[in-house]
């Protein structure tokens, strides 16, 4: 399990991660370092990734098959549904409904899954930088 750990030396008050607070930039590139390799942040990035590219081929397929059936089979598109209303329209209509249902999809998946485990990265990040130096070959760790 890897462990975020803080470089030693310096002085305690250099390392805390507040807004408005100096952080030594050799400690908070290492501390960023060491969280980013961690198993939480990696969790992160693939929930990141994962929800990214389904959402992305999903919304783009649905514009594809659109645009296609629009200019390969007019006929299809111009199938009326309802009064003067054709396949086309409610395609179009789609559109935007793929685009808030996504938002939507996103803002849950956010929530659920990746704000957790973002939170528990941002606070081993902040458990590190508060706990400042321990001394030459002593640092504190947080399980990421």
């Amino acid at each position: 399990m890897n462990r975020l750990t803080l470089p030693t030396g310096g002085s305690p008050a250099g390392y805390s991660g507040r807004a408005g607070t100096p952080v030594r930039q050799d400690t908070a590139s290492a501390v960023f370092e060491d969280a980013r390799s961690s198993p939480s942040f990696g969790r992160l990035r693939r929930s990141q990734r994962t929800f990214a590219t389904l959402a992305t081929i999903a919304v783009l397929s649905l514009y594809l098959l659109y645009v296609l059936l629009s200019s390969y089979a007019p006929g299809v598109v111009d199938a009326r549904v309802a009064g003067r209303l054709n396949v086309a329209f409610f395609l179009g209509l789609a559109q935007f409904g793929a685009t808030f249902l996504t938002a939507w999809l996103y803002t849950r998946h956010a929530d659920r899954r990746r704000d957790p485990v973002a939170e528990q990265v941002r606070q081993d990040i902040e458990r590190v930088l508060a706990a400042g130096p321990h001394g030459p070959g002593q640092a504190a760790g947080v399980s990421a």
